[in-house]
């Protein structure tokens, strides 16, 4: 670590390496700090990425750093727990490194409901999102687990992928009669009453019990997840996650490019979009990396001109 870079990019999945990427080949000095616990690491592999699909995340990530260091840029492993004004960039240990500007992509933590055995098969046959895990779960009996007004619509997303899916009620609200006919229509089974467990056995999921003891049997669980963004070491610079309009958790508003409220911090991936795949998150890292350079440039220009006429 050098005291301080153009730019410090607090996070190392694809939007952070994308965006360091960005930056290195425009010879920027950038260095990348990234704490080692990916969203995705319980997931086997990667999916619906571009010529990419079915890579595992590690082996993902490992070409992304390769990347960034083949063009010079720097990587650091640790944790962000504050952020000085002026850009003074605080680890957990106490490292202590300066930057022109930020571009935070820390992600997001999913905050899984308190159901018996969910951790435990999370990323495999408990999975949250069709489009990252619907084609391994398809033709079985999945279980949509709501939690949430969108609970109907992701259920309707998985009865794409499988004719034998039933909606466990959980902790949602009642159905409106619309729902309730769409439901029918499409041939999905509702069952009332609140999950308290995943019946496990041989390594795989048998079933949901209910708190009344009920047992459905069902191969595989969808839950939509709280979605949380890691920005609390930010709060010093006036940024602070809030609730998405969607209501399906906390995140930090941006500008399409990334910009944010206070000049000088770009955030891309999960930490401002709470639905980006890893595709769109490493597009959103480019597009914040690029104008980061050109904020950049920018600011040196207005530099030169004013020194060459002083």
């Amino acid at each position: 670590m050098n005291d301080t870079y153009d730019a410090v990019v607090i996070g190392g999945g694809p939007a952070g390496l994308n965006g360091a990427l960005m930056l290195a080949r425009s010879r920027r000095s950038v260095l990348v700090i990234d704490a080692g616990e990916p969203r995705n690491a319980p997931a086997a592999q990667v999916h619906g990425l571009f010529a990419l699909d079915g890579t595992p995340p590690a082996e993902l990530l490992a070409r992304g750093r390769a990347e960034v260091e083949r063009y010079g840029g720097h990587l650091a492993t640790g944790s962000v727990v504050d952020v000085e004004p002026g850009f003074t960039v605080v680890l957990a240990d106490g490292r202590r490194v300066g930057a022109r500007r930020l571009l935070v992509t820390t992600g997001l933590v999913d905050v899984l409901p308190e159901i018996a055995g969910l951790r435990e098969r999370w990323g495999r046959d408990a999975v949250h999102c069709p489009y990252c895990h619907g084609w391994e779960v398809r033709d079985r009996a999945i279980g949509v687990l709501a939690t949430s007004s969108m609970a109907v619509h992701q259920v309707l997303l998985f009865r794409q992928l499988s004719d034998d899916v039933v909606l466990f009620t959980h902790t949602a609200g009642p159905l409106s009669e619309e729902q309730a006919a769409e439901l029918e229509a499409r041939g999905v089974r509702v069952v009332p009453g609140e999950a308290e467990a995943l019946e496990i056995a041989d390594d795989r999921i048998t079933g949901v019990r209910l708190k009344d003891g009920t047992v459905v049997a069902r191969d595989a669980v969808a839950v939509a997840t709280r979605l949380v963004a890691r920005t609390s070491f930010l709060e010093r610079l006036g940024l602070k996650a809030v609730e998405h309009p969607m209501g399906v958790g906390e995140h930090i508003p941006a500008r399409p490019d990334g910009q944010t409220e206070v000049p000088g911090v770009w955030v891309a991936g999960n930490v401002t979009d709470l639905a980006a795949q890893v595709g769109g998150s490493a597009a959103a890292g480019a597009m914040a990396g690029a104008r980061i350079n050109a904020d950049l440039i920018a600011e040196e220009t207005r530099q030169a001109v004013l020194e060459a006429t002083a």
